[in-house]
This record gives C-alpha cells, structure tokens and sequence, in this order.
C-alpha cells in the first residue's frame, strides 16, 4: 500500500511513499482539505540524508497504531526541505519563537488549516524517553487541545503572525549614511574572540566548517595583510583536513563534528559543503603551497566526480549518514580488520599515522580515521624517510578504499538542486583554474549545460529536477549562487552566452524579488504562493545568505559589463542591511564580504591575444588565484563584447587593468603585470 508521497520524485518523499500515513505533499489541496475538515495539519519537514528522520520514521510513522491515529487527527504533510527551502526557513523560524530554542530535522509542526503553527519540535520518539514526550501522548494532547482551546490558540497565532512580520522588516530600510569597514573590524573581532586555538574553527562542539568566515578571513587578509585573520583561517582548514570530518580515505567533508577536535562526524555528505570548502581549499593553496590543501581538493573533487555526478552531468544532493540501519556504519573500522588487509609495511604507518594504537573513538569499540600524527613524526619513530612514509599511507589508503567500496553504500539523493549544483560549479571552476586540471573543469561544464537544459525554462529559473524536467520556482539562492558560478566559469572559459545567461538572472533578481520600497532581496520570487512569512535572509546557515551573495554577485557582474544597474542595485542591498551588519556582524560574513569589495571593489584584467601566448598569460594568473581581481581571457572573433571589455587585439598577448575607476596603459608583459598587480 502507498500513499500520495509516491507520485513525488523528492528520494524523501518517496522513502515515506509506503508508510501507513496517509501523506500528502504540500500543497493547495491538502491546505483547502484542512480547512474543508476542520482538522489540524501535521507538517513533518526533514531530508533524506537525515540520521533522526530515518529513527522517527521507523519508530512512528511505519508503525500502524501511530499512523492510525494521525490519520483521524490530522491532515499530514511531508515537506523535503531541501526542494521547499522557503518552506523550511519559515517554519524553523516558527519554530524557534513557539520553542524559545533552534530547530532543526526532523520539524514536527502542529498548525491551524490556514498554515500557522501552534505547537511543535523536532523528532519525538514513538514512547516518551530523552525528556521527550512520545508521540501518541503528543498526538492526543495536541489534538484535544485543537478542539478544546481555539481562542487561545488563535490569539497565539496571531502573536507569532505579528512576530514573523517584524522578524522580515527587521533589518529593513535603506540606510542613508556612508557604508564603511567598521562592520568588517567588529566580524573580524568576534571571530578572533570564538576561535579555538587549539583546534580551529569557532567555538565549542558541534563544530560546523563555517565556510563564509573563512571566505571572509582570507578576503581580510588579502586586503589589509591582516595576518590574525589569515592564521584563523589556515588553521581551522588544517585541522579539519586532519580531522575526521574529512573522508581520509574517499575524499569529501562530513556535515559536521560532534567534538571540538574534528574527530568524529555526522556522517552525511552534502553537495554544498564540498563545493565551498573546494573553492577555500584551492584559494588556500594559491596562498600557501601547501601540499595538504592540494590533496584535499583532489580528494574532494575526486569524490564528487566518482559518487555525486550523475551521467547526463548534474551533481546529486548528498550522501546518507546511515547504512545498514546504522549512523557511519559504511566508514568505521575495527583494528584487527585493518591490520589483516595492509602488508606488513604499511600497517605500522596506518597505524601510527591514524592513531589505531590508540583507544577506539567511535561508540568505545571501532576506529573513524583522522590524522593522530603527523608524517613527519611518524617517519622519526619509525626511522624512515618522510617520501617513504607518505608512499606507503598513500597505498593504505587506496587498499582500504577498494575493501570499503565492498560494503553497503549509504543512500545517495539523487536529485539535482540548482542552487547547491551552482556552488559545486564554482568550487570546481576554482579549484581547477588554481592546480590546472581540465578534467574538473569539463566536471563543471557538464552540471552548467544541465542546469541549463533542464532548469532554465522561459527566461525563467527552476528549482530542482530528478530524473526529468525540472520544478519548483527558483529561489534567491539559487540565482546568486548560479550568477557566482557563471562568474567564476567566465574567467577560465569565456563564453558570451554565460555572461548573457548572468545578466538575466541578474535581471530576474531586480524584477522578481527585489523589496522596492526597503530595499534587499526576498527569498521568494513576487508570483510566488502567499505563506505566512516572506523572508529576507540577510543571516549566513549552512549554507551563505541569498542577499550577501547576490550582492557581490551584482558587484562583479557590474565591473564586468560596466551595467551601473547592478551595482546600484549591489549598494542598496549593502545599505539595506546595514543594520544587520552593524548590530549583528557575526553571522554576516557573506554581506562582509560584498561590502568589503564595494568599499575596494575588485580589480578587473583583460587579457586579449590568441593562441597558446595567451592561454599561458591566463594559467599565469590564475595559479596565483585571488578571487578579489577578476581575469578574462578573451580571445579573436568575439563580437557583441560590452565596452569594458572591447579592447583592442593586438598581435602579440596584452593586458588592460582596472582597480575601481582607475585604469592602466596597456601591458604587453608578465612581469609588468605581475608589478601592477602587486605580485
């Protein structure tokens, strides 16, 4: 038997097509029926990767006596919060002013027919235990309360209404005044005040990667030599690429560590995380040289390449923190397994290196891999040489990879997000203009020709799509996030289709979700179906803030075209939120940095040439990667170029450089370049 659930094509939704719930998917039909009935709705909001969603599912909504009872109370929906990412940020907001305290998945919601809640939490177990009352006891207060306190619930409804609305105008308004650095110093301040010395990243356990800070600390340090920043930002990419939150073996970060050490990960893999950590890795290793960045950026690339491209080109959602009914059960490992698969010289190095001498750290019995030593100290102990060392960690690893692949796989969810697929795009774009690799770059411009083929329809941008066209309207995240990536692919392989398709959804951004009146952009397009909250994320989650990417989005794509539409429309959302920023810097790091580069706006270089002189100009610049100065290369037979970028062909390679208003004579060599640039 299977519910409505099983005509979606969401891999979450369809993981509860076969429950005995009586799901319906959101929508106008299961709303009217609420109303129609006089019933509460129970909205259930989860992902398929999701440890907890896979307990309460089995605990409750597999369980007949469970089902039968919301059936008859409730009117039960199922949302993938990745596919209704606007439904997601309301209801956690919700959530947060009903609870007092952060959401998070599963959201179990109890809400009036017309969409607002009035009771909820997040997983609560089939029999009360954790503190948490079980859910049959849950389903029959909440129910009885429905029926017997609709007064009061409706004046509570009505404050948590009133509450959502100026949560949404909070920050709005367009500040009058002079944007200038003081938000940039007080971010940098409190980040300096969070940061683990010993560990890295920010504050205690659980410790997220927090990508835009580090995007912002190193944008710091590269405009004002801020060495403070730059060590923050280093040593938080060290110790997690040491940590088990990064796959040794496989490639590709963990969502989180449970601890402050990077030891031991929640085990899904999102797209999203490994295509920002990606770009910061590759820009790490343009800073430093560092070898180990560069292996992680192989590692990552290589991971998503294997496990997370589909064949027509698209990157796929995540990875399953579970497998075989258990959490990272496809990635830990018992000592004695390890040791009967390595040759008796490499074992010892495996086992120095990832500490399996050491007490287990994972549920007091198996091994998750992380650096405990490093090659060098390994080497000295075991009187070897470092190169023969890292030889034989390397043939480890590979030997361990192959006996994995042998196990159960995690889940993959295999839709494809516009939004998160634009984020792998640049990081990919990035990572292979920095180390060189056409093999990433060709990755990248696979999952560009799919979102293009498949979720740009009628000058219009869609959601998501699995397996056939695509759905759902686009939000602003995923027009920034895909206006970036364009952006970053025009650099390395400049088309003048790309930068047309940026400029429309440039325009998309200033026609369709723009705050006319208060300025920022909506999360949600103006046609969009009324909810009860329209937010403006100004606020950097897991992933970074809709309005700070467009904002520098809107800021390159203006220094590129020379359109002052878009960089108009850049410094109204940076005064738009110019409260945000003042009040409330940390968690602002996205709108720092778009604000950082209209106070020094980005330096632009126009190289013109043909043929192999200048490819190796572009490859010159591009390994010394500062996503603060935009480069194009752009070749012979190019018609149609904005005037900032018709520069005349000369026989020989030549670069224009612009830093703000300020532009230079023609270079006609490296070095000179290299001088202007200040490298």
């Amino acid at each position: 038997m299977v519910n409505r659930l099983a005509q979606e094509s969401s891999p979450y939704l369809l993981q509860h097509a076969d429950n005995p719930v009586d799901w319906w998917p959101w929508c106008e039909e299961a709303l009217a029926l609420a109303r129609q009935e006089d019933k509460p709705i129970l909205l259930s909001i989860g992902y398929s990767a999701c440890h907890w969603c896979h307990v309460m599912a089995h605990e409750s909504f597999e369980d007949p006596v469970v089902a039968a009872r919301m059936n008859q109370l409730f009117i039960n929906i199922k949302v993938d919060r990745e596919e209704r990412l606007d439904l997601d940020q309301i209801y956690q907001t919700a959530h947060q002013l009903l609870a007092g305290k952060a959401g998070g998945w599963p959201l179990t919601l109890f809400m009036t027919p017309d969409g607002t809640p009035f009771f909820g939490g997040t997983y609560f177990p089939r029999e009360a235990r954790y503190g948490l009352a079980g859910i049959m006891e849950l389903l029959e207060r909440v129910g009885g309360a429905y029926r017997q306190q609709r007064k009061a619930i409706e004046h509570q409804n009505a404050s948590l209404r009133g509450a959502l609305a100026r949560l949404g105008q909070a920050h709005g308004g367009i500040h009058s005044g002079d944007l200038n650095a003081a938000p940039l110093n007080t971010l940098a301040d409190q980040l300096a005040a969070a940061f683990d010395e010993n560990f890295g990243g920010f504050g205690a356990a659980p410790k997220f990667s927090r990508p835009a800070d580090l995007a912002f600390l190193l944008a710091r340090y590269r405009a004002t030599g801020d060495e403070r920043a730059r060590d923050m930002a280093l040593t938080t990419l060290t110790r997690m690429a040491e940590g088990g939150i990064f796959d040794q073996l496989g490639g590709g970060f963990f969502r989180y560590s449970v601890d402050a050490r990077w030891s031991i990960p929640h085990f899904e893999k999102m797209l999203y995380d490994n295509g920002l950590l990606l770009g910061l890795y590759a820009e790490a290793w343009a800073l430093t040289g560092e070898p180990l960045y560069q292996r992680v950026a192989e590692g990552i690339a290589g991971w998503v390449m294997a496990e997370m491209q589909g064949p027509e080109g698209g990157y796929f959602t995540a990875l399953d923190a579970d497998s075989e009914g258990r959490e990272g059960r496809y990635y830990v490992w018992g000592r004695d397994e390890i040791r009967a698969r390595l040759s008796p010289e490499v074992w010892p190095v495996v086992e120095a290196v990832y500490g399996l001498d050491l007490p287990a750290n994972f549920e007091g019995r198996h091994w998750h891999l992380g650096v405990a030593r490093p090659v060098p100290q390994v080497a000295v102990a075991l009187g070897l040489e470092e190169e023969i060392v890292a030889q034989r960690l390397a043939e480890g690893r590979r030997q361990l990879q192959s006996l994995r692949q042998g196990r159960a796989r995690p889940g993959c969810d295999d839709k494809i997000l516009t939004g998160w697929n634009a984020l792998m795009i640049q990081g990919m774009v990035r990572a292979a203009r920095v180390f060189q690799r056409p093999d990433w770059l060709d990755s990248a411009q696979a999952a560009t020709n799919v979102l293009r083929a498949q979720l740009w329809r009628d000058e219009r941008l869609l959601a998501t799509c699995r397996q056939g066209p695509g759905r759902l309207n686009a939000y602003l995240d995923d027009h920034a996030y895909l206006m970036a990536a364009l952006v970053e692919l025009l650099q390395v392989r400049f088309c003048l289709r790309d930068l047309a398709w940026a400029e429309d959804l440039a325009d998309a951004l200033l026609e369709s979700f723009e705050d006319r009146e208060r300025g920022g952009f909506y999360f949600t397009r103006h046609d969009h179906e009324a909810l009860i909250q329209r937010p403006k994320p100004w606020h950097d989650d897991a992933t970074p803030a809709g309005n700070g990417v467009a904002a520098r989005a809107l800021l390159h794509l203006g220094h590129l075209t020379g359109e002052s539409r878009y960089l108009d429309a850049a410094r109204r959302v940076l005064q738009a939120f110019h409260g945000a920023m003042a009040q409330e810097p940390a968690g602002c790091a996205s709108l720092a940095l778009a604000l950082g580069e209209y106070l020094l706006p980005p330096t632009l270089v126009v190289l013109r040439g043909s043929g192999p002189d200048l490819e190796a100009w572009q490859r010159h610049l591009d390994r010394r990667l500062d996503p603060a100065v935009l480069v194009l290369a752009l070749p012979v037979g190019l018609a149609g170029l904005p005037p900032v970028l018709d520069k005349p062909l000369q026989t020989d390679p030549c670069g224009w450089v612009c830093q703000g208003v300020q532009c230079f004579p023609p270079i006609a060599d490296l070095a000179g370049l290299d001088l202007v640039l200040g490298r």
